[in-house]
Order: C-alpha cells, then sequence, then structure tokens
C-alpha cells in the first residue's frame, strides 16, 4: 500500500511536469521563425522644399515581412516610407511607387523622380561619368500633395525570400502582382490608412505590375479601392510589340518614335514643332502604313511607292534602305542605321543617347548607350543614400536590376480575356475604371523611348471598355526615364501634382 501510494504520488506529480513541457515545445513553425531575424528596419526625421512648400517627414526604411497561413515568415519586402509629420489629415493621398523590369528595384523613381533627393544626372544625354555623383535635394518630389511609399519586389532592391523559401515563388506576373497587393494591405493597416486616397504607379514593367496589382486589390470583395493609377513609359499589351514575324503591328507602334528620333537628330521633321510632327507621324503610322502593311503582298507598286516615300520622310532612313527591309524596319535596325553615315548608334531607353560600335557594319549596336550611360550614377545614389542618410545598415548589396530568374508570363484564366499565347494586362485597368466610378488613369510618355514606345501606350489604352474620359496623356521631351532630362522631370511632377489634386 505504501509503495502504490509513493507510486500515485510520483505519477501525480510527474503528469503536469510532463504536460508543461509538452507544451513549451516549439513546434515546427516557431522553430523555424526562431531561425529569421527580426524585420531590419530605420527610422529617420527630415524636411525640405516640395512644390514649394515645407514639409517635416519621417522616413522609414526597412522590411515587411510576408508570412505564410501559419506565421512563417517567408519574404521580406523592402520599401522606403515617407510620411508627414503632424495630426493625421484623412483627405491626404498616398501613393504606392515600384518600378519594373521585371527585376529592378525601385532606385530609379526614388532617386530619379519623386523622392526627396536625387541623383542630378546630366539633362542633354551625355555619359554620367565617373563618381562622385551629386545628391541634391529635389523639389519635384511629390511629398507636398501626397505620403510615398517607394517598394521592391522580391529579388530586387533589398527585398529577398526568407528561410527555405524559394525567391522563384514570387517570379511571375500573378505571384509577384499578389506579394505587392499582399504588402500594400499590411501597410496600410500598419499605418492606419485605409481609408487614405490611395495612388498606385509605376514605371516600364512597373505600368504592368500596376495593371496587374489594381486587379489584385480591387477584383474581389474585400477590395482596396484606388483614386488614380499613374503608368509611366507603359507596356501593358506584350503581343502588340511582339517583335515576331507575322505580327505587324509591331512596326506601327514604333514608328512614330522613329520619326521623333530622326528629328531630334536632325534627319527629319526640321523647323516643326515636336508635338506637330508626332501627330503627322501618328496619322501617317494608323493611315497609309497600316494598309501597306495589313495588304502585305497584296499591295500595289503604286501604294508601295508612296508609302515608302512617306516613311522616309518622316523616319529619316533612305527609300533604298526601307526597300530592301520591305517597309519593315526593327527598332534594332533603326539604332544601327540612322546614324550609320556619322559611325554613330542611337539608344533604346532614349534615343537622344549616341553611341560608337566597334566598327559601323554591323545590324544592330553593340550596346544600349542610354543605359551604360546612366547606371553607375544611381547604384552609387542608392547605396550612399540608404546606407547614410536614411541610416539603413545591411550586408546586402542592393539589386538594381536583373535580380530575377526564369519569369512566369502566364496570367490564367482571370477575368480580361488573358490567355497564355497573348499577354495584355490593358483589360485590368478597363475592369477597374468600370467598378470604381472615382478611379482615373494618367499616362506619361516619352517621344524617344522604344522600351515603350508612346503609340504602343495610345493602343493599348484606347481599345473597347476603357473609359476615355477617364485617362489621360502626358508627353515629354525625354526617353524611357523621363526624368533624366531635369525640365522633363519638372513638367511631368507638375502634371501628377494636378492630377492628384482633381480628386
Amino acid at each position: 500500500m505504501k509503495r502504490l501510494a509513493l507510486l500515485l504520488a510520483a505519477t501525480m506529480f510527474a503528469t503536469p511536469t510532463f504536460a508543461q513541457d509538452k507544451e513549451k515545445a516549439p513546434d515546427k513553425a516557431e522553430a523555424r521563425n526562431a531561425e529569421i531575424p527580426p524585420p531590419n528596419v530605420s527610422i529617420t526625421h527630415h524636411s525640405g522644399i516640395f512644390g514649394g512648400v515645407k514639409v517635416a517627414y519621417t522616413a522609414t526604411a526597412g522590411e515587411t515581412y510576408l508570412k505564410a497561413e501559419d506565421g512563417t515568415p517567408k519574404a521580406a519586402i523592402f520599401s522606403t516610407a515617407y510620411v508627414k509629420d503632424g495630426p493625421r489629415d484623412p483627405n491626404r493621398p498616398v501613393t504606392f511607387l515600384f518600378n519594373g523590369g521585371p527585376g529592378s528595384g525601385s532606385v530609379w523613381l526614388h532617386m530619379g523622380a519623386f523622392g526627396p533627393k536625387r541623383v542630378a544626372l546630366p539633362s542633354d544625354a551625355r555619359d554620367d561619368g565617373a563618381p562622385p555623383y551629386p545628391i541634391v535635394d529635389n523639389p519635384n518630389s511629390l511629398l507636398d500633395v501626397t505620403d510615398i511609399v517607394f517598394i521592391d519586389p522580391v529579388g530586387t532592391g533589398w527585398s529577398h525570400a526568407l528561410g527555405k523559401t524559394e525567391a522563384k515563388e514570387y517570379w511571375g506576373v500573378k505571384s509577384d502582382a499578389k506579394s505587392i497587393s499582399d504588402f500594400i494591405r499590411l501597410w496600410l493597416s500598419q499605418n492606419g490608412r485605409w481609408n487614405a486616397p490611395k495612388y498606385l504607379g509605376g514605371e516600364s514593367y512597373g505600368t504592368t505590375r500596376s495593371a496587374t496589382v489594381a486587379n489584385e486589390l480591387d477584383g474581389g470583395y474585400n477590395d482596396v479601392a484606388l483614386d488614380g493609377i499613374i503608368l509611366i513609359s507603359t507596356i501593358l499589351d506584350f503581343g502588340a510589340q511582339a517583335e515576331v514575324q507575322g505580327n505587324e503591328m509591331q512596326y506601327l507602334v514604333n514608328m512614330p518614335t522613329m520619326a521623333m528620333t530622326a528629328q531630334f537628330h536632325g534627319k527629319a521633321g526640321a523647323g516643326v514643332e515636336p508635338a506637330t510632327w508626332a501627330q503627322q507621324a501618328r496619322e501617317f503610322a494608323s493611315g497609309p502604313y497600316l494598309s501597306a502593311l495589313v495588304k502585305g503582298t497584296r499591295l500595289s507598286q503604286e501604294e508601295r511607292t508612296s508609302v515608302r516615300k512617306d516613311l522616309s520622310r518622316l523616319t529619316g532612313l533612305s527609300e533604298t534602305y526601307l526597300d530592301s527591309v520591305d517597309l519593315r524596319v526593327t527598332p534594332g535596325r533603326f539604332y544601327k542605321e540612322l546614324l550609320r553615315d556619322r559611325r554613330q548608334t542611337v539608344g533604346r531607353l532614349d534615343s537622344r543617347y549616341l553611341g560608337i560600335d566597334l566598327d559601323s557594319g554591323g545590324e544592330e549596336p553593340d550596346n544600349d548607350p542610354s543605359f551604360y550611360a546612366i547606371d553607375g550614377g544611381y547604384t552609387a545614389a542608392i547605396n550612399a543614400y540608404a546606407r547614410g542618410d536614411l541610416g539603413y545598415k545591411t550586408d546586402r548589396q542592393y539589386v538594381t536590376i536583373g535580380g530575377v530568374g526564369d519569369w512566369d508570363w502566364k496570367l490564367g484564366n482571370g477575368r480580361g480575356g488573358d490567355s497564355a499565347f497573348y499577354w495584355n494586362v490593358a483589360p485590368y485597368i478597363g475592369r477597374s475604371l468600370r467598378e470604381n466610378s472615382g478611379e482615373r488613369v494618367f499616362v506619361a510618355a516619352g517621344y524617344y523611348d522604344f522600351a515603350t514606345p508612346f503609340m504602343g501606350a495610345e493602343y493599348s489604352l484606347s481599345r473597347q471598355g476603357i473609359p476615355a474620359d477617364r485617362v489621360e496623356f502626358h508627353y515629354y521631351g525625354a526617353g524611357h526615364m523621363v526624368y533624366i532630362n531635369e525640365s522633363q522631370l519638372t513638367a511631368m511632377s507638375r502634371d501628377i501634382r494636378a492630377f492628384i489634386r482633381k480628386r
């Protein structure tokens, strides 16, 4: 009996201790989380004059963790948020901005256009040279009219996958859009801004991302309504610009940019205002040129002669050359051919820039002079500014561009008529506008941009189902990165301010 009592007593005391130990044992998710450090964040305070208005603001540079359903952190999204100090104004907008690539960090819009500081590179299409590069106050920042959050998608900037998550989970049109929309929802919750006016904007593939993120944000019942979408150097319809044999639209949308480039380099359009010259090129492209392309081998010799003559007059290319390429000039050939007599090439991102190849006999340029002329300045600027003024400390390297692998371009079978063979996200914007009467779209286009030609934007945003009265186009005497030309940055900044104030 005594032995039994001792056994029972031991059991009574042992059972709670065992249960307690069991409760303390971490599960697999907790164990994984313990291996991941907390988000790296730096908060600093500043002031500046933007749009003629003095603004005191708080800058938050750091990581936000996207988590799985069990709470396991999967990815760190790096962002830089600039929020005006003082009592919260419920009518003050917040604008989310990102760049493109896909695979590009937000450094370009951040340090080139709308951040409180910018790197001042030559406006006249000269090489940025060697450091030090001037990092200056930016009066063209939009902080007088909106708070701004610059976002780096996974694989770009300082954003990266965490733990056992593979970064490629986020490398696709739909998965990328979902991750950015998840970040925006988190930011709105953490900063108490759910009822604030909201703008979304991007450059280049960032315009593609804008359309797909808008679809993620307001495509369901738990939606985040937007006041506006800002598209800078727009690419929405990839089918129209696909450089494949048989696609005649590629020649149509590039031809007006060829005309503007020829005028800039003194090969055509002497004495004509650029906007007037652009309109002449549009009318020719969508009229006689389109008709000739569509007719193909059925084109009569008389029509061919007439179209060839006008195409030569507008593009600065000889009729002999145009005849040899059957009236169809790809951008790559144009870069090389326009100034071949000067042994110079023109840029793709910005055709104001000039390059000198190893020789002048090739079909296409050796490289793009409008990219290698600026990349050094932007890389230096984001690292110096973020690690300095913003106090962000990390051993990771900032990925300016090219930080993602194979991209999944499939759109799925969502609303808008997407398909695996024709990638066009413009229908997402059309649906968003039709279902939100307060939303508008701002489109900024550079006349000298071959990466995303201005007629491509016009074509994609004038299709069925897109309300024309709520899409406004603005044109600038610059290339893909409008803001490299400081006078054009000032003009674009003024136009976007007006767009936001019209809310």
